[in-house]
């Protein structure tokens, strides 16, 4: 009954919207309503409402009707976008599973429903709006335009016998005076978030050197304790010989400047995990295999 109340509400409305279609034959509705996303015919109705929707609303998102079942998917996501966009509050509508909210004759009655409801408010807004007084002077589109620049750079309203020449080296003098104090304005913005960022780029900055010299000073002890062994004492000359110069280049200083924030890309910020396969191909070696204790040691 209920449903049956809900068809009839819609065949109303679309009457009154001036839907010439198929659907408004008896049992065509219910039919189409029945098989969703999945009735070209359900989904030429909904492109419909939405053509004349766009008509009086600034929709970048648009639907298009489907030829057969097959395209019932393309459609759904479609519709999520538009409803996306719309800010439709009907949640059964805007969550879950896009390719199978259309499936079901509640949702596909509501769908129209909403939609009806959006276009009738859309046509009234239409009707009641004040109607926007005609060309003042009776002025062309051009006159109109110059107007909308005068009054956007804030001058006043130029003599009746200024010369057009005149009247644009006026306008070059107005924007000529705005570019200065943008540019202005656009130093001590600049100036102000490059100190930000310098601040926030030493405190980074002395954070991380703390912790690189806590890495290091653990690699200098994970070394150390290499040569505790009777066998590696007599190799001790060997060891500091290979590892004193790459320890040498293990800077606790930090090197990264606002240069490189400003050269950084999107891709920058897609982390890695150190343990996942493709990097350990790379850093793995024969001493993983040598279980070690010197983190309890180092504790």
């Amino acid at each position: 009954m209920e449903f049956e109340l809900l068809e009839n509400d819609v065949l109303e409305s679309l009457e009154d919207l001036g839907y010439k279609g198929p659907l408004l034959d008896d049992g065509a509705l219910a039919q189409a309503v029945s098989h969703g996303a999945s009735s070209p015919e359900f989904t030429k109705l909904c492109a419909w409402l939405v053509s004349e929707l766009r008509l009086f609303c600034k929709l970048e998102e648009n639907v298009q009707a489907t030829n057969s079942p097959n395209e019932a998917e393309e459609f759904q996501l479609e519709m999520s976008g538009l409803l996306s966009e719309m800010n439709c509050p009907y949640v059964s509508l805007t969550s879950g599973d896009v390719t199978k909210r259309l499936h079901n004759q509640k949702n596909c009655l509501l769908l129209l429903t909403y939609l009806i409801s959006e276009l009738e408010a859309a046509r009234m807004l239409c009707v009641n709006a004040p109607p926007k007084k005609a060309q003042e002077g009776g002025g062309s589109e051009v006159f109109q335009e110059l107007k909308g620049i005068c009054i956007a750079l804030g001058m006043s309203k130029p003599p009746a016998n200024i010369t057009m020449f005149q009247f644009f080296s006026g306008i070059e003098k107005k924007v000529r005076s705005k570019e200065e104090k943008l540019e202005y304005l656009y130093y001590i913005c600049k100036f102000l978030f490059q100190e930000k960022i310098e601040a926030i780029n030493q405190a980074i900055a002395n954070e991380y050197e703390v912790r690189r010299k806590l890495l290091v000073k653990r690699l200098d002890v994970t070394v150390q304790s290499f040569g505790w062994s009777d066998r590696a004492k007599s190799q001790t000359e060997k060891l500091a010989k290979v590892y004193q110069p790459k320890r040498a280049l293990l800077s606790t200083k930090c090197t990264i400047s606002i240069a490189n924030l400003l050269a950084a890309r999107q891709d920058l910020s897609k982390i890695m995990r150190t343990s996942s396969g493709s990097i350990r191909e790379k850093t793995a070696c024969a001493i993983n295999k040598v279980p070690l204790v010197t983190n309890a040691l180092f504790f």
